[in-house]
């Protein structure tokens, strides 16, 4: 009786409840028909626990430090250093928009910081330049799923939190598998732009005008040197990362580059905090969802359903990244990654598959779900930021959703896409 929390949750959402209420209020009244007054109270004083925890601090520093850095005219320098580096291609622009999310990627970690910025200044570009709006919109929301993908990344922190893996583990994982979706949104606009003719942005920059361009952008890229760099040589933690990825965003900010001032620093908070909030809220609701699904054993059953329909690893990994990408049309990355987690993680792991391999394998499907129709958040995003209908972008990103999904089946299949890079730093097996 207990596990009918499931369906009801399901309905809860269909319904257009929040998730944040759908995820407690369908447990709860299932404890509290069941009679377990004292589950009800351990569920509830849980969303507290479940907030009260040092690496969750990471989600506001991030946050706050990716704020800083768009506020403060970073993108500007990042978008001009990645003209001067592949801006004479044909379809340049597009190429731009594409390394550009690579490289914002890691002061961000966000799709949606990385569409609103980029979009609102290269949109509109790209327009000027010959492209379709329908496009320019369609590349922008394809490209910026990198974001959560290079570290660092808010998803994976929630993943490392609720899974009890390693976060600098994730971050490492990570990066190869991003840097693979931005070539593969380059090689599809290489096709389209031999085949449609797109327009060059403009002439070969010289070394000296890359030179000019790569020092102008320095500092930001040293963000995810710092960050990166400071986990793995173990100065600090993710979370004192974050903290450091904070104060060096707003060092260079106002003091270096003289890009923001004080008086903007109360309204940076008050959107970083904002922003913060829900996510926090959402991982303590996960964690009181994840005592009613230990209470109904129902990750027990599911297990063992699932094992039944096949005993090959290889076509339970397909399967799973058919249901992922599925929930991804309708569920953000961070509510699905918090609500089957602790369902399917425990699954693969007694399959043999390495708790970073899949860890990497759900956040790159989930993430990529952001660009998916009909519900993507990214999709909605790009669309109030260029004018675009949704239907219109839809149907232009489908030749990039289809490069994605092979690199989600490229990683799914190849371990050593996911596993070199924390094997190699020694943070894997």
């Amino acid at each position: 009786m207990l596990m009918l929390f499931l369906p009801l949750f399901l309905i809860l959402l269909m319904l257009g409840t929040p998730v944040f209420f759908a995820m407690l209020g369908a447990p709860g009244i299932m404890l509290f028909v069941e009679g377990m007054d004292r589950d009800v109270a351990l569920m509830y004083r849980n969303i507290y626990n479940g907030v009260d925890s040092f690496p969750l601090m990471a989600i506001p520093f991030f946050m706050l430090a990716g704020e800083l850095m768009n506020k403060g005219g970073i993108t500007v320098r990042l978008v001009e250093f990645s003209q001067a580096l592949i801006g004479h291609l044909r379809g340049g622009l597009a190429h731009v928009n594409i390394l550009s999310s690579m490289l914002f990627a890691g002061l961000s970690g966000s799709a949606v910081a990385d569409t609103s910025a980029l979009g609102s200044m290269l949109i509109p570009a790209m327009v000027k330049n010959g492209y379709t709006r329908r496009f320019a919109t369609a590349v922008t929301a394809a490209s910026s799923v990198i974001g959560p993908i290079i570290p660092p990344s808010g998803i994976m922190i929630i993943y490392a939190y609720v899974m009890e893996v390693s976060v600098a583990a994730l971050f490492a994982g990570g990066i190869i598998p991003g840097i693979l979706v931005g070539v593969g949104l380059m090689v599809v606009v290489s096709a389209m732009a031999k085949a449609k003719d797109f327009p060059v942005a403009g002439p070969k920059a010289t070394w000296l005008e890359r030179w000019r361009a790569f020092t102008k952008a320095l500092l930001p890229l040293m963000t995810p040197v710092i960050i990166l760099g400071g986990i793995l040589g173990g100065l600090f933690t993710p979370t004192e990362a974050s903290a450091v990825a904070a104060a060096y965003a707003m060092f260079i900010g106002i003091f270096i580059l003289r890009s923001l001032k004080f008086s903007d620093l109360p309204r940076i908070f008050m959107k970083s905090a904002l922003t913060s909030s829900v996510v926090l809220l959402l991982v303590g609701a996960a964690m009181a969802f994840k005592t009613v699904v230990s209470l109904s054993h129902v990750a027990e059953e599911l297990a063992q359903w699932i094992i039944t329909l096949s005993d090959d690893p290889l076509l339970l990994l397909l399967l799973i990244n058919i249901l992922l990408f599925i929930v991804g049309m309708f569920l953000d990355a961070g509510p699905a990654i918090i609500i089957l987690g602790p369902i399917l993680g425990p699954i693969f792991l007694s399959i043999g598959v390495d708790p970073i391999h899949f860890a990497i394998i759900m956040s790159v499907n989930l993430t990529v779900g952001l660009a998916t129709p009909p519900m993507g958040l990214v999709l909605f995003v790009a669309s109030s930021v260029s004018g675009e209908k949704v239907e219109a972008i839809s149907k232009a990103i489908l030749p990039f959703l289809a490069v994605e999904i092979v690199v989600i089946f490229m990683i799914t299949y190849i371990p050593a896409i996911s596993m070199f890079m924390p094997r190699l730093l020694g943070l894997a097996n």
